[in-house]
């Protein structure tokens, strides 16, 4: 009884430190506002080709890809080199361009169109199952689809928000980008998702950088283990 206790006390110590710092970010860059209303497929896609790369890679090789293809039909018509091609400046290109592939055409089988809209109707584990046995589609392209495209409460973690969590020690040292999607979603108070990920990438841009973080004009030291740990 006295471990489950102090196992509970530490979760919600966690969850008071996770709204502290999702404060403090706002205070710092503002309250953040979701862009629009996102197309499903269109966000999928653009996940999918965030993988291993940064985001102005990924933008380029999205932005190719839909120059070369205006409509996701036209994947589904040419030959997977060509999607290769499209999308090499976003690195693994030749498994992304199966991937996409595949995926339009589970997307087909099942709709006779190319929509997620389907997902509209179901709920975020519903969606999680479904979209989650599909390859190339793991918990962080899954959270930003609930995320970003239909305005649930769920947080991707990348690699920038997995180093950034276990820096200020939200997040276990040793825990991967996966399991830190089901660590992090009771710690983050309601509505409060989207902000933290969007400023806590900021944040990981500006001060808490991977190679040369910016302690000295860090406004969350007090709440960072790495940097106590130098003390």
């Amino acid at each position: 009884m006295i471990r489950l206790k102090k196992r509970w006390q530490g979760r919600e110590d966690l969850k008071t430190k996770v709204r502290k710092i999702t404060l403090l970010l706002e205070k710092q860059y503002g309250v953040p506002r979701k862009k629009g209303s996102g197309d499903l497929l269109d966000i999928l896609i653009e996940t999918i080709l965030s993988q291993n790369t940064n985001d102005r890679n990924r933008d380029e090789a999205f932005r190719r890809l839909t120059t070369r293809f205006p409509r996701w039909e036209d994947i589904l018509k040419t030959k997977t080199k060509s999607i290769v091609s499209a999308i090499r400046p976003g690195g693994l290109a030749e498994r992304k361009a199966r991937r996409i592939r595949e995926i339009l055409n589970w997307i087909k089988e099942r709709e006779g169109r190319l929509s997620l809209s389907f997902l509209k109707t179901m709920g975020s584990e519903e969606i999680e199952k479904t979209m989650g046995a599909l390859k190339g589609v793991g918990p962080k392209t899954v959270h930003c689809l609930l995320l970003f495209g239909l305005g649930r409460d769920a947080f991707p973690v990348d690699t920038h928000i997995l180093r950034i969590g276990k820096r200020l020690g939200f997040i276990p040292e040793g825990m991967n980008a996966e399991k830190a999607h089901t660590w992090m979603d009771p710690l983050i108070s309601k509505g409060k998702s989207l902000s933290l990920h969007l400023n806590l990438i900021q944040f990981g841009r500006s001060v808490c950088k991977a190679k040369n973080p910016q302690c000295g004009v860090c406004f969350l030291t007090n709440e960072c283990i790495q940097f106590r740990s130098f003390l």
